[in-house]
């Protein structure tokens, strides 16, 4: 079947042989046994190319279906060594640019062969693509949302005040969360977990008139405030790498409780913690609080 789909895709013998890294009469005698058990030409054989017959392109159909159910078997048996297999993992915005990189360098240090597929998206977006099984896990902050997912804790991100040296000298020392109930704060816009869990750090609601929700990404949201248009809260994750690329952005410590958010890894109730599942949380949590602490040790 792998022989005679990639027939199809080079409508030649040769070409085909050559991908295939067989002889070229070793393929047509595999594409005459396969025409011969199934009791139907699959092929018209041409000067130069080849066409497929109407029973031909009905059985491609089927090896294909077959060719694609079997890649699956093998995937999932790789998985049972714990060192290869294919994963699609959802992060938030706020996180992906920021811990995706240290990441993926882990998983090649370690040599775990994880084909994995991310996809960018908000909370809740993520959420629904776990529940119809289009994501095996999601990186976001936690709580999830639901009873059918299942929480695995990752780090701790704590926030800090963003903002030009004068705005942020505005507020008195020791900086307290409560200040923040005036003055003008720049947030993301609306749907990302990080504008909620900033209003509520500062006491306000979506209406309140100094409040501007208009950045679509922390990298805009950064360079509004580093050029005086308010401020923000700026987690632990992003601040290192956002204050090496914006000139003129300042950052300070809450003194008291410090606000923050927890990340974790997001999969189904009916996902097992399976070999994967372990591999990867311990990658995203020595990555994580790495990041952190070095942010700890300079802000």
């Amino acid at each position: 079947m792998s022989y005679f789909k990639t027939l199809s895709e080079q409508r030649n013998f040769r070409r085909a042989a050559e991908v295939s890294n067989i002889s070229q009469p070793a393929l047509s005698i595999q594409i005459k046994e396969m025409e011969e058990r199934l009791g139907a030409q699959l092929v018209e054989r041409q000067a130069r190319e080849i066409v497929l017959t109407p029973f031909g392109r009905l059985i491609l159909d089927h090896c294909l279906q077959v060719l694609k159910a079997a890649q699956a078997l093998d995937d999932a048996a790789k998985w049972h060594g714990a060192r290869r297999g294919r994963l699609s993992i959802g992060v938030i915005p706020t996180i992906a640019p920021y811990l995706l990189p240290d990441v993926l360098a882990q998983l090649r240090a370690r040599d775990l062969e994880l084909d994995l597929q991310v996809q960018e998206s908000k909370t809740e977006t993520l959420e629904h693509l776990l529940r119809s099984g289009d994501l095996d896990a999601a990186i976001m902050a936690l709580p999830s949302a639901g009873t059918d997912f299942i929480d695995e804790p990752l780090f701790e991100d704590r926030f800090l005040l963003a903002g030009t040296q004068t705005r942020l000298s505005q507020y008195a020392d020791p900086l307290i969360a409560s200040e923040l109930q005036s003055g003008q704060l720049m947030l993301l816009e609306e749907g990302n977990c990080l504008t909620d869990q900033a209003l509520q750090v500062c006491g306000r609601t979506r209406s309140h008139p100094q409040i501007n929700m208009g950045a679509s990404s922390m990298a805009t949201l950064t360079r509004l405030v580093a050029t005086g248009f308010g401020v923000t809260l700026m987690p632990e994750l992003a601040a290192r790498a956002e204050q090496f690329s914006v000139e003129g952005l300042s950052l300070r410590r809450f003194s008291d409780v410090e606000p923050s958010r927890h990340i974790g890894l997001v999969r189904r109730a009916s996902t097992p913690r399976e070999a994967w599942v372990v591999s990867l949380i311990d990658i995203l949590r020595d990555v994580g609080q790495g990041i952190v602490a070095r942010c700890r040790a300079d802000v």
